[in-house]
């Protein structure tokens, strides 16, 4: 959620399409309460907006979704490539010889 808020407030801000107003307008909403909204819903929320700022936002919106999930995905994928690293790494460990403490205890 952080990356597609912070994506979203990146891209809106860098625009020439939407005023500043509504850029200020956005970022708050973004900081409050972000969501993952599909097109069809923000096209509802802006309704009443001029078409080419009711373009930029979707295409704004289309942009840093992808962006949100492939940074989301990127997570697991090093997460199992530490795992695989450090599973090849314990092949490499001596195996562990049991005490003579051990042995003795045990009832024959």
């Amino acid at each position: 959620m952080a990356t597609l808020s912070l994506a979203f407030t990146n891209k809106t801000e860098s625009s020439t399409v939407i005023r500043p107003v509504q850029q200020d307008q956005i970022a708050d909403t973004l900081e409050h309460d972000a969501q993952v909204v599909s097109n069809t819903q923000l096209e509802e929320m802006l309704g009443h907006e001029r078409p080419s700022v009711r373009q930029e936002v979707l295409q704004i919106n289309r942009d840093s979704t992808n962006l949100a999930l492939q940074v989301a995905l990127l997570i697991p994928m090093l997460a199992s490539g530490l795992g695989l690293f450090n599973s090849f790494r314990m092949l490499r460990l001596p195996d562990i010889e049991p005490s003579d403490g051990l042995v003795r205890a045990v009832p024959g």
